[in-house]
Formats: structure tokens, C-alpha cells, sequence
């Protein structure tokens, strides 16, 4: 059978049980917080975080009115790197406390912008975003949609895109094939600057090896400070707290979630399926933040999701994603669905699949925005 490693792919994906290790699936788990507490200890060891500091203090840079929304523009410095910029968007003159989610930008082999790609502040964004959002989002700007529904909704940029983005002249000159950015917003030096970072990839993922940690320890350590900051605003209910994303951005949802309890609320679209799919089907589809060394062994891909079990999940699938199988989607649906059942609560957790390819357009929009009302505003 042809695979992603040929003669060694049965090999390899038999090294791993199913279910696994640490799977909430095995009988000798009955005990639902026992099991997390054993469970999500297990995936912090395996993520290798690095220090990221505290509770960001951001420099507000703008405060805007926009489509029926106030808008925050910010920045924060983390203990490395450059500053990450983010953006708090909700209904313009809300008062209270408000429900609030996460949103997380995509990957999109479009390093040079992050959260720009799923929000708007003005009437003229960049034409490159307008493509983006037609593409992957129905034409809008997501983030600022569920805003309009009544919700705090934080966007910062994930580590290695926008503002956090590896820039070409901190890189030797071979590295980035002698590439300069002269005219960074021109469409041509976008383009020429997403092949430099598609082809870093591995280089950042092996140095970061080399380093002790992994890719995913880090932007996961990001977006948790990202919520650390979220949590502390006097506008935010820190007991309806949500996060959502399409791509790298349903990746990013998946593993804060399963990360941190105090996300009440999930939504992953696009980015649903099983390490066995990565390994024998999909792995040259995706980008090196996926990857977790030895975690396989003690959870697979959806189990890492179901950590926050008995909180509300749910996943959006498009029949024609290139970038997973259909079987193996249906397979992580039976993963999370037999995790509810057992935790006692299926209600908690639905997946949906929709015709097309690889997106988040307005009917997921809906569903998953409904989704949000019924857990956070009830």
C-alpha cells in the first residue's frame, strides 16, 4: 500500500496502540479528572515549553471605531523575539463583563501575515488579505463577525507570522537565497518572502530541537499569554472564555485547548484527524508545527482536543480537504465522540461535515458562532 515512508508505513503505524497509553478509551481510565490530570501532565512533558513570561502588559497603540466595533491595536514583548501585535475587538460601547474568545489566525503558507488574515480595521485592507478571506472565509473578516455577536475577541499574531515573523535580514544570505525586503507590502515581496518561510520550516523545527524544546511548546506558550492577558481585562467574563480557528489556526485551537482549563468553549475547523493520517497519508501536506515527538505513543491527535473534556468541542470537516482523509476524519469523530460518551456527556461535543474544499466559509461561520452562544451566553 502506498504510503508517506512506502515499505515502513504499516511498520511505524503499528508502533503506536490504539488506543494509546494515556486514552481516556481504555478501561482501566473511569475516573474523568484522574485521568486528565494524568493525561494533560503527560502532554506538557511532551511539549517542552519554554519560559514565556507572565501576564503580557500591552502598549496600546490605537483605539478605533470600526463596522460597529471598538477596536484595541496593540503590542507586547515576550522575553524574545519581536513584539507581538494583537487586536481586542467587540460591540462598540459594551458595558460589563462580556464573553470572550481566542481568535487564531491560520497558517495558510502565509508566514508574512498572522492576524490581519482573519480581521479588519478599515475599509482598505491589503488586497492580498481581500483574496484570503474570498478564499478560506466566505469574503469576511471572521473575528470581527463574532465580535458583533456580543463577544470580546483577542487575535494576536502566532510565532513565526506577522509581527513574529523570522525576518530575511537576521538569516545568512544563503539561507534565504540572497532574498531583501526593500518594499515589504508589495504583493511580489510577500510571495517571495512565503517561500522563504515554507522552505525554513524544517530549519526552525530542527533548531528548536537543538534548543530543547519544540515548535508546538512554543506557540502554544504564546497564545497561553495571549489568554493570560485576555483573562485579565475588566471587560471579560473569565468564566466564558472560548477559542477558535481554521488550519493552523484549528491546530493552535487543539492544543490550547487540551492545554489549558480555562477554555470553556472550542471550535476547530479544517484541522481534525489522526496521527495515523499524518503519518501514512498527510505528513507532506502539513506544516512542522504539528509535530510532538513520543506523545503519539500516550494520546492520538483528537484525544489531545478531548484533554478539556467535559467542555463544550467542535470540529468543522469539508468533504474535499486535501488535507486529511475522509476515514481518518470520521475515525478522530469516533475518537471524540466515544471520549463524551464516557465522560458522560455527549451533548457537549458535536462534528459537522460540509461540501469543499479546505475552509471556514459563512454556513461553518454560523454553525460554529451558534455554537458559541449556546455554551458562553446561556
Amino acid at each position: 500500500m502506498e504510503n508517506m515512508i512506502g515499505a515502513y508505513g504499516e511498520w511505524a503505524a503499528g508502533l503506536v496502540p490504539d488506543p494509546p497509553a494515556l486514552s481516556f478509551r481504555r478501561p482501566e481510565f473511569h475516573d474523568l479528572d484522574a485521568w486528565r490530570a494524568r493525561a494533560r501532565s503527560r502532554y506538557i512533558e511532551a511539549l517542552l515549553q519554554p519560559p514565556s513570561g507572565g501576564v503580557p502588559a500591552p502598549d496600546i497603540q490605537h483605539r478605533i471605531s470600526f463596522d460597529g466595533l471598538d477596536i484595541e491595536q496593540m503590542f507586547w514583548q515576550l522575553p524574545y523575539g519581536p513584539p507581538t501585535e494583537a487586536l481586542v475587538l467587540k460591540p462598540a460601547g459594551a458595558s460589563g463583563r462580556l464573553p470572550a474568545v481566542i481568535g487564531l489566525h491560520d497558517h495558510g503558507g502565509n508566514k508574512y501575515f498572522g492576524l490581519r488574515k482573519i480581521t479588519r480595521i478599515n475599509n482598505d485592507p491589503h488586497p492580498l488579505i481581500i483574496a484570503h478571506q474570498q478564499q478560506y472565509y466566505g469574503g469576511v473578516a471572521w473575528a470581527n463577525e463574532l465580535a458583533k455577536r456580543g463577544y470580546v475577541v483577542l487575535v494576536n499574531d502566532a510565532f513565526t507570522f506577522g509581527s513574529r515573523r523570522v525576518r530575511l535580514a537576521d538569516v545568512p544570505a544563503r539561507i534565504r537565497d540572497n532574498a531583501v525586503e526593500t518594499n515589504p507590502e508589495s504583493p511580489e515581496e510577500i510571495k517571495k518572502y512565503n517561500q522563504f518561510a515554507g522552505q525554513h520550516e524544517h530549519i526552525m523545527a530542527k533548531s528548536l530541537f537543538c534548543a530543547g524544546t519544540t515548535w508546538p511548546g512554543v506557540f502554544t506558550g504564546e497564545d497561553q499569554r495571549a489568554l493570560d492577558y485576555l483573562c485579565s481585562r475588566p471587560d471579560v467574563d473569565t468564566s466564558r472564555i472560548g477559542v477558535c480557528g481554521l488550519s493552523g489556526g484549528g491546530l493552535r485551537t487543539v492544543y490550547l485547548t487540551g492545554l489549558d482549563a480555562r477554555i470553556r468553549c472550542s471550535c476547530c475547523a479544517g484541522m481534525m484527524t489522526t496521527w495515523r493520517d499524518y503519518l501514512l497519508n498527510k505528513s507532506a501536506n502539513h506544516t512542522w508545527m504539528v509535530y510532538i515527538p513520543g506523545l503519539p505513543r500516550d494520546l492520538d491527535y483528537p484525544e489531545i482536543f478531548g484533554l478539556n473534556a467535559p467542555n463544550a468541542l467542535m470540529v468543522l470537516n469539508n468533504h474535499e480537504d486535501g488535507l486529511f482523509t475522509v476515514p481518518e476524519m470520521q475515525r478522530a469523530d469516533e475518537i471524540l465522540g466515544a471520549v463524551y460518551r464516557k465522560a458522560g456527556h455527549p451533548e457537549r461535543y458535536r462534528m459537522k461535515f460540509y461540501p469543499g474544499p479546505h475552509k471556514f466559509d459563512r454556513d461553518m461561520q454560523a454553525d460554529a458562532f451558534a455554537w458559541f452562544d449556546r455554551w458562553l451566553k446561556s
